[in-house]
């Protein structure tokens, strides 16, 4: 394994780690020296990753952001609606899947943060390149949506409620 192959796999440790993360362990794990480990930690550092040391290791200084998953119903008019709805509370929409009966569990990241992410979106299905996914389920699917804080998906709930998007 070279340098740069190590390096992204120490930063997929640390992003995927509840823990913070021993510089020592992840020695051992690559067969390599500590002071090997602290270089990489450095020269990924310097590509822009806001690694941090602690005491008990290293951890990846990320915002720390909340999901909940909303089981949604409407018609294929009202997708632009949902999606500015729930950006307009504040929310991120990770995904949209569907339960369909063969396939099963059926999911696509959407990453839709803002209204320009949802008119580009927009774009894309009106350009006839694919069709929603909620088509397969008769217009029922599933959005993970993403905040900083659990009073704003609390505002998405509410949100998507009052406009009868939100399946009880």
């Amino acid at each position: 394994m070279n340098g740069e192959m190590r390096r992204q796999e120490i930063l997929e440790r640390i992003k995927s780690s509840p823990q913070p993360l021993p510089g020592a362990e992840l020695a051992k794990q690559f067969h390599v020296s500590r002071q090997v480990i602290v270089q990489d930690i450095a020269l990924l550092r310097m590509a822009g990753h806001d690694i941090v040391s602690t005491n008990r290791g290293y951890i990846l200084n990320v915002p720390r952001t909340l999901r909940r998953v909303f089981k949604v119903f409407h018609v294929e008019d009202d997708i632009m609606d949902e999606l500015h709805t729930i950006v307009d509370q504040g929310g991120k929409i990770v995904d949209v899947f569907v339960n369909h009966k063969i396939y099963g569990k059926v999911r696509a990241e959407m990453w839709i943060r803002s209204r320009r992410d949802v008119e580009e979106f927009m774009k894309g299905i009106h350009s006839g390149k694919s069709a929603p996914l909620m088509n397969i389920t008769s217009g029922y699917h599933y959005h993970t949506v993403e905040a900083e804080a659990e009073d704003v998906l609390g505002l998405v709930e509410s949100a998507l409620r009052e406009k009868n998007y939100l399946v009880e």
